[in-house]
């Protein structure tokens, strides 16, 4: 059966592998799918995650890594249920996640393992254990519930499904389970049903079921049916049935009766059994997928078959229903996705037709309201009617598929049967009917309703209305009406009948809920009518209106300015500025006007409210000029300055100060700029200087910014304000830093007497100009002294002020300044009174009042200065007495002391507080020595240097050097640059040193010749006090120093010493002689101290004599100094004997040197000896790991067998690798078994040839890289039986396969490689890449397995690579499968078009090219088909038909000229019309003679040259052809030639219909002189009727009288007198209404025209307003012209339309 006429389509939705799904993972274990809208895959490589498909947008899955076993989406939400095992127990642990929240539901672990689970609702999961079935619900907090145990049938089974039943009181469980041992292959099947309710179970023998429910005739409430399907085996007979049943029958009620059918299966197919079974609600039919992919469909309600046939021939293993197209979808195991559903124009013809069940088919077609049972249901219900059976007739109307009997023909069948007495009216049982089984249609509403409201049964209607049971119309409604109008608003509202809502709503006054609806649906209702009507009743309420109307979407409907003009006619000021300062909230540019109107408005009429508004800030967009004239003639002069524009208007308006407040105008100067500030405030002050005042200064503190401190200081000065400059500049002083403003202040605050202020900001500001406020307050003679006295104290004015005091006779101030303001300034005072010639009593008496406050140094510095000291002597005693201990009381006492020269040696020893440096300076000139007593008493070291070197005091600085003791003292005193150093050693050596008896002072001195570097001088000293008996001779320090000295200076002495000299120190002299190379002396040293080992490594690194070092250590037999011989040999490459040495010495600690140089000299004996000696001192790796490996270069390969069973720490691992490293395979074989390691062993004994044993070491590695070298190996020795045990356990590697494939192949072993990659497909890990190889290999050298092999494992392939094989080796017929494979149509079409010997199958072909995507392969196809196969083009050209562009087609065709070949397909494509297929057609038909064909094309299809076809037939010899023409000259509008054609063939019939349909008066009436020429009574009186819309009826009765025709005519002209008497009648009524409309109009302007408009007397008269008010209508005016009696003249247009606004203003004014 062709798939477009089957009653069910199968359409592939998806593949999985085509959204990223690898194919092991398209398993029952691994796929999930709950419903039609998601799936879910399980994978476990390359990372555990879980793909969620979903079916709205399957191209895009979403992949999270989650690890789980399984994974459930739920049906309806996008929630996600994971199942786990609990890790060492049989336990499972459960989960579910809200995938949009990231938020987990709830959790909980199951006692026992879930081995099946399913969502049965979509709040409730399904749970298997081995034993129970619980239920889990996804609300709440709560576990899973146990339901039932399962039965012992199903213990062993494999579940592979559970159910519930949609009431939830019915349990079904699914298993299966292997055949029996006569059929294995038959998997048996068992079901467990449980009843929730009876809490009982019963077993069955099953493999698929399904609940549904179904309304049995004559029992209102639903029944649950169960439908299985079973197959088993008895007694060598397979049973398949399917069977259908009620459950819980409702007694009383009518049941379902139990129904069953058979399941044919076919031969081929005798061991496939049931996997699945879906139950449409829609169509109310059973689906029944079998696991090899066979459906078969029953009718639920009879079990009757009704289809049958393989969808897929892949095994299906998963099915969910699709309950929104009544069918369900199903998975395979190559992932295809396939979706059955019901086709909905074949089914019931398919039933009706080859299954001849017209009673399904009827039944069916109710149920599912399916087409194609038409005739059936009118030819059942004609024969109900007849039969007067109307209830069963009306149930048939009401269940008719379509609605084909619930027509106005039908409601008038039953309104014309006559009522029976006593019975109810078959119109009744009708309309009951329709409402017992649903909702009437729009005219049965209507007929129903007429018949309630005549009877005035309103509950009826608002009952059938509530449960939805009527088709609300605008008819309805009108209806009701008259009944209710809150009901026929209701019903208007339903039927979306917005003028009529609107008119309804309107009436009752709701029309807030006007503005809320037309909103809603989008309509517009006349908003300016409403409102009018509004403002009549309610102007508060119009407002409110209004703004509602504002804030609708889309904006308002009516022009704001509209509305409020509105208001304004009726003097409703308020409500309009309310509702403007409402809608012009968001201040827009284009609501300028508005704003300007609203301000105008109200500040003529509410000025209070325009300045709320305006100072409110609302709107910005108004004429600003206008609003500040308006605001300046209210009053509102801070409003008009804000609007005001020019400077002028500014100035004028900004004396009002009276009117105006001061903060609100200190603000508005701060909104000018600076000029036009200044300028206002000059104006201010102009008017009113005093008054204004304060208002400048205030604006001048608060912008002083914006303005500039300069200009506005210059303000004040230009009018001589000294008080405003003087309040200005005190708010800005405390912020500035500016010594001008500063001084300003000063000036400013002398000026207006604020001496007070003038002493404070000359007291604590520091940014005045200290010399120009000094020189101002001099000049300014202030009575108050003190500011000047601030100014001079701070910025050291002190002499200026003295000066100024002193002789201004101020003695006072300056008593004062010194005593209490600042005293440390007294020296400046007495000296520039010194200077004044001041009298000596009053300096002293103002020294002495000051006493100690007074600054010493200066006051003695000052006189000093002028050689007045002695004049200080007084007060210097005096200070002394009173126990001063001031250093420069002191110092100024004792150079008068010295001056005097009385007794200054006491002075400088006894006294101690003077100071050394500056009495000793003071002292140089007059007495050096007293300078040298005063330094050494402050050790001044530099001055008292230079004092001695330039008087040549050297004793005395050197027995000072010596004394101090001080390191930077010396190296002053000797360096080289000193000139006096020489003078000052001999001192040192002859005076200094022989009198000091300080051990301190000589080692200082030492100290000092060492670091002057003075070697000789030292040596020379360091001989007198060691060598000659002094104190010093046994010093060890000294002897040290003696002996270091002499190695740096003199080495011949050292010897000498080093014998003669007994109390140094030998070690540190002795290392002090091998740093200079003084080898002997230091062996000598080392002797004398017994220091061995340091002996005897002078004689190894200093004089290089290994011979008198082992000498020595034979002298003294030390273990050390043996080391230090062994040391030095190893170093020397003497290995045996350093190794004897190491051995007499036991010293382990050089084992890594040892092993280093015993393998470099291949001294391994040696060696050996010496680790075992090292073994017993040290437990190290390295130790045994050499000895290892020492035995093996050795060939002692017992001892290593011994030694690596005795306890040891070697790694055996490394001296493996470094034998195998060196080829000591035998020795590496050897320790790889030991340690196990069975890779490096493998390999080992692939080089020693030993290959059995390589492989079995290689297996237990189990490692791909050692597999790869034993295999290499194997392949070179021709070992290929262990190759390929090798190869196996590589090939299962993806990246390790190219690499074995290209070795065997490089080497031509290409039978043996595929001989391996045939074992590998029988691996348990086999993979793509393994059977991709294989066929890559058969297409190079196996050529007659490829097809097979492709056939096989399609599914498996990597099918890109495969291809280029394929193609490389020009296999085209396993290319072409494996682009079809792969769904590369074009390429596969293009291959076998390309070498079609080998590639073409028709049927192939065919499925091929209607897959293509490429439209130039389509062409190619037809012209391959039209050169190699014609016969068949047709076929393919239907399976193309709607891919193809005719037209090409065509061309080709005619080009090639076989036109008629493909006449069957363009008569299947002529429906699109194609104007070069119609051509081609009609011309095969003229050609064919074939009339009936060509008419009917002209007919169906007019894309064609009609004129060209008519010429072109309109001679020809058939009359049926000329015919043709004629019509097409009609078709095309050329009425006179299809006439004129008619006319020579006599066809009078066809002449008169062109006429009619031509319109043409002429025409027909020339046909009618026609008729009567030819003498055709009977043609001229139908043609009279035919044409009567063209025929005149004059022109008629003419042609009728002239020709004795009055009986024929005279029908025509009674049907002429009734039409034109009909037509007047409807012109006078016309003209009446448009009369009534006239007066009413009328009527209506003289109301609006009644109504004072008040808004015109509030405007200024100057610049009136009145023409922003809308005029009245012209018809008004008009009228009123005609109601003074015409006895004005009639006007222009223009002069009219003037005439009409100048009449107005008029009358408004």
């Amino acid at each position: 059966m062709a798939a477009t006429n089957a009653p069910i389509t199968m359409k592939e939705v998806l593949t999985l592998p085509s959204v990223g799904i690898n194919q092991q993972f398209i398993t029952f274990t691994n796929v999930t799918m709950e419903s039609d809208k998601y799936i879910c895959v399980r994978e476990t490589s390359p990372q555990n995650s879980v793909v969620i498909i979903d079916m709205n947008m399957p191209m895009q899955p979403l992949r999270r890594p989650i690890t789980a076993d399984s994974a459930l989406m739920n049906p309806n939400s996008r929630i996600l249920a994971l199942k786990a095992q609990v890790q060492g127990v049989t336990q499972d642990y459960l989960q579910m996640f809200n995938i949009e929240a990231k938020a987990k539901l709830k959790s909980h672990q199951m006692p026992e393992q879930v081995v099946f689970w399913k969502w049965i609702t979509p709040k409730m999961l399904g749970l298997v254990t081995q034993n129970s079935v619980y239920h889990w619900s996804i609300e709440g907090d709560s576990e899973p519930v146990k339901m039932f145990d399962r039965v012992v049938k199903l213990e062993n089974n494999q579940i592979i499904n559970y159910k519930c039943s949609p009431n939830e009181k019915w349990l079904v469980l699914i298993g299966i389970e292997p055949g029996s041992p006569e059929r294995p292959k038959l998997v048996k099947g068992n079901m467990q049903l449980f009843s929730v309710d009876q809490q009982q179970t019963q077993s069955l023998e099953a493999h698929a079921a399904s609940f549904a429910q179904f309304k049995v005739p004559g029992n209102d409430n639903p029944s649950t049916l169960i439908s299985f399907a079973t197959k088993s085996f008895n007694a060598g007979q397979i049973t398949s049935k399917v069977h259908v049943l009620e459950l819980g029958a409702q007694p009383g009620k009518a049941s379902f009766t139990k129904k069953k059918a058979d399941l044919s299966f076919l031969p081929d197919f005798a061991d496939d059994f049931p996997v699945a079974m879906q139950i449409s609600n829609k169509f109310s039919l059973i689906y029944v997928i079998t696991k090899l992919g066979w459906l078969f469909v029953y009718d639920l309600e009879t079990a009757s078959p009704i289809y049958r046939n393989r969808i897929s021939p892949d095994p299906i293993f998963l099915t969910s229903e699709a309950s929104s197209v009544g069918g369900f979808y199903a998975i395979n195991r190559r992932g295809q996705v396939l979706l059955a559903t019901v086709n909905e124009a074949t089914i019931i013809p398919f039933i009706s037709g080859p299954l001849k069940n017209l009673e399904l088919a009827v039944n069916l077609a109710k149920r599912g309201n399916l087409p194609g049972a038409e005739d059936l249901v009118k030819e059942r219900f004609k024969e109900l009617f007849d039969q007067t059976k109307y209830k069963e007739a009306a149930e048939l109307a009401a269940e008719s598929p379509q609605g084909i009997l619930r027509t106005p023909d039908i409601v008038a069948k039953f309104q014309s049967v006559p009522v029976q007495a006593g019975q109810t009216p078959p119109l009744l049982q009708y309309f009951g009917t329709l409402l017992t089984k649903g909702k009437l249609n729009s005219y049965e509403s209507l007929e129903l309703s007429r018949l309630v409201v005549n009877q005035n049964k309103k509950n009826l209607l608002e009952n059938w209305l509530k449960e939805d049971k009527l088709e609300c119309s605008e008819e309805l409604g009108d209806i009701v009406k008259t009944l209710d109008n809150d009901l026929a608003l209701e019903i208007y509202i339903k039927a979306k009948t917005a003028p009529k809502v609107v008119a309804a709503l309107a009436e009752k006054r709701e029309f807030d809920h006007i503005l809320s609806y037309s909103e809603e649906i989008g309509y517009a209702p006349d908003y300016m009518f409403l409102l009018q009507t509004i403002l009549r009743a309610d102007p508060q309420g119009a407002a409110k209106f209004a703004v509602t109307m504002s804030q609708m979407k889309g904006g308002c409907p009516v022009d704001f300015n509209n509305i409020t003009d509105l208001f304004l006619q009726r003097n409703l000021i308020r409500e309009a500025t309310a509702f403007l300062l409402d809608v012009l909230k968001p201040d827009l540019p284009e609501h300028a006007f508005l704003q300007t109107k609203v301000l105008e408005i109200n500040l003529v009429t509410f000025p209070n409210v325009a300045e709320v508004i305006l100072a409110a800030k609302m709107f910005s967009h108004y004429d600003r000029p206008r609003v500040a004239q308006l605001c300046e003639k209210a009053g509102l002069y801070i409003q008009s300055l804000k609007h005001y524009s020019e400077l002028n208007d500014i100035k004028r308006v900004i004396v009002n100060t009276h009117a105006i407040d001061p903060q609100a105008l200190v603000d508005f100067l701060g909104t000018l700029s600076s000029d036009w500030a200044m300028e206002c405030m000059k104006e201010l002050l102009l008017a009113n200087p005093r008054g204004n005042l304060q208002i400048i200064v205030q604006a001048c503190k608060e912008y002083c910014e914006q303005l500039g401190v300069d200009a506005c200081i210059k303000l004040f000065e230009q009018f001589k304000s000294y008080e405003g400059l003087y309040f200005f500049l005190g708010s800005y002083l405390r912020t500035s830093e500016d010594p001008e403003i500063h001084f300003k202040y000063i000036e400013a605050s002398a000026k207006t007497g604020q001496l007070k202020e003038v002493e404070r900001v000359t007291r604590e500001s520091s940014f005045y100009d200290a010399e120009k406020t000094k020189n101002f307050l001099m000049e300014a003679k202030l009575p108050d002294a003190r500011p000047l006295i601030n100014v001079c104290d701070r910025f050291g004015f002190v002499p200026e002020l003295t000066h100024y005091l002193y002789i201004n006779n101020m003695q006072r101030y300056i008593e004062g300044y010194v005593q209490k303001v600042s005293p440390g300034n007294a020296p400046l005072v007495v000296g520039q009174l010194l200077d004044d010639e001041c009298p000596e009593d009053f300096i002293k008496g103002l020294i002495i009042s000051v006493r100690s406050l007074l600054p010493v140094e200066s006051l003695v510095e000052e006189c000093e200065k002028r050689n007045r000291l002695r004049l200080l002597t007084q007060f210097l005693e005096h200070l002394v007495s009173e126990g001063s201990q001031d250093v420069h009381v002191h110092n100024a006492l004792g150079k008068i002391i010295i001056d005097s020269n009385n007794n200054p040696e006491r002075f400088l020893t006894t006294n101690t507080y003077y100071d050394s440096r500056v009495v000793g300076k003071y002292c140089e000139k007059r007495d050096p020595t007293l300078a040298v007593m005063s330094y050494r008493r402050g050790q001044c070291d530099e001055e008292l240097i230079n004092v001695t070197n330039r008087n040549s005091l050297f004793k005395l600085q050197a027995r000072y050097v010596v004394e101090r003791m001080h390191g930077d003292l010396w190296d002053m005193v000797l360096d080289e640059k000193n000139e006096y150093r020489r003078q000052l050693i001999d001192q040192v050596v002859s005076t200094a040193l022989p009198e000091s008896k300080s051990p301190e002072q000589v080692s200082s001195a030492v100290k000092a010749f060492m670091t002057a570097d003075l070697p000789h001088e030292l040596i020379e000293l360091l001989e007198k006090i060691v060598l000659q008996n002094s104190d010093f001779s046994g010093n060890v320090n000294l002897q040290n120093l003696l002996i270091l000295t002499a190695v740096k200076a003199d080495p011949s002495r050292v010897m000498d010493y080093v014998n003669r000299l007994e109390n140094f120190d030998g070690p540190v002299v002795g290392e002090m002689a091998v740093e200079a190379q003084l080898f002997e002396e230091a062996f000598a040293i080392f002797k004398k101290f017994n220091l061995n080992v340091e002996a005897v490594n002078v004689l190894l690194d200093g004089l290089k004599s290994i011979e008198r070092a082992a000498e020595f250590a034979f002298r003294v037999e030390e273990d050390s100094v043996w080391s230090q011989v062994g040391k030095a040999q190893l170093k020397e490459g003497l290995v045996s004997d350093a190794v004897e040495s190491f051995i007499r010495a036991e010293d382990a600690t050089h084992f890594l040197e040892v092993i280093r140089v015993a393998e470099d000299a291949n001294v391994y004996d040696d060696l050996v000896r010496y680790l075992l000696m090292v073994r017993n001192k040290v437990k190290e790796v390295k130790v045994d790991s050499e000895l290892v490996y020492a035995y093996a270069k050795i060939d002692r390969l017992s001892e290593v067998e011994d030694f690596m069973l005795m306890p040891n720490v070697a790694n055996l691992q490394n001296v493996g690798d470094r034998l195998y490293e060196e080829a000591m395979y035998e020795a590496a074989k050897i320790i790889y078994a030991f340690v196990s390691n069975w890779g490096k062993l493998a390999v080992t004994l692939v080089k020693l040839q030993q290959f059995q044993g390589a492989v079995e070491a290689a297996r237990k590695a189990n490692s791909a890289k050692i597999w790869k070298e034993v295999c290499f190996a194997c392949v070179e020795a021709e070992e290929f039986r262990l190759a390929q045990i090798c190869g196996l356990n590589i090939i299962i590697q993806v990246d390790d396969l190219e690499e074995v494939s290209e070795f065997y192949q490089n080497r031509g072993y290409f039978n043996e490689l595929i001989s391996l990659l045939e074992s590998g497909l029988g691996l348990e890990r086999v993979h793509m890449g393994i059977f991709t190889e294989l066929g890559v290999l058969y297409a190079r050298y196996c050529h007659k397995k490829l097809m097979e092999h492709i056939k096989l494992f399609s599914t498996r392939l990597n099918t890109p690579k495969l291809i280029r094989a394929c193609d490389e080796q020009q296999h085209w017929q396993e290319l072409t499968y494996l682009y079809i494979q792969y769904d590369e149509f074009d390429n596969a079409a293009t291959t076998v078009m390309n070498h079609s010997p080998e590639a073409w199958e028709h049927v192939r072909f065919k499925e091929i090219v209607g897959k293509v995507a490429n439209v130039e392969v389509y062409y190619k196809s037809v012209h391959f088909y039209l050169q190699e196969h014609p016969g068949m083009i047709n076929d393919l050209l239907n399976v193309l038909a709607s891919r193809l562009d005719h037209t090409h087609v065509v061309e080709i065709m005619r080009k090639a000229g076989q036109l008629r070949l493909i006449k069957p397909y363009m008569v299947a494509v002529q429906s699109n019309n194609v104007t070069a297929l119609n051509e081609a057609l009609n011309e095969i038909y003229v050609e064919e003679e074939d009339y009936e064909m060509l008419r009917e094309s002209i007919d169906l299809h007019d894309s064609f040259d009609q004129i060209g076809l008519a010429k072109k037939i309109e001679k020809h010899e058939l009359v049926e052809m000329r015919r043709v023409a004629a019509y097409i000259y009609k078709k095309a509008g050329k009425w006179k030639q299809s006439i004129a054609l008619s006319k020579k063939d006599n066809l009078y019939k066809d002449c008169m219909e062109t006429a009619s349909q031509s319109g043409d008066h002429d025409l027909a009436e020339q046909l009618l002189v026609y008729f009567i020429e030819q003498g055709k009574k009977e043609c001229f009186a139908t043609c009279l009727f035919v044409c009567y819309d063209l025929i005149r009826p004059d022109v008629a009765l003419e042609l009728a009288w002239m020709n004795n025709m009055i009986d024929l005519v005279f029908p025509y002209l009674l049907q002429v007198m009734r039409e034109y008497t009909g037509k007047v009648d409807e012109i006078i009524k016309d003209k009446q209404e448009a009369q009534k409309k006239v007066k009413d109009k009328e009527q209506e302007d003289k109301d609006v025209m009644s109504q004072q408009n008040m808004y015109a007397q509030l405007l200024p008269k100057a610049q009136p307003m009145l023409l922003a008010l809308p005029a009245p209508p012209l018809q008004h005016a008009l009228t009123a012209q005609q109601s003074m009696g015409g006895m004005m003249p009639p006007m222009p247009h223009l002069e009219c339309q003037r005439w009409v606004v100048t009449k107005t203003l008029h009358t408004v004014v």
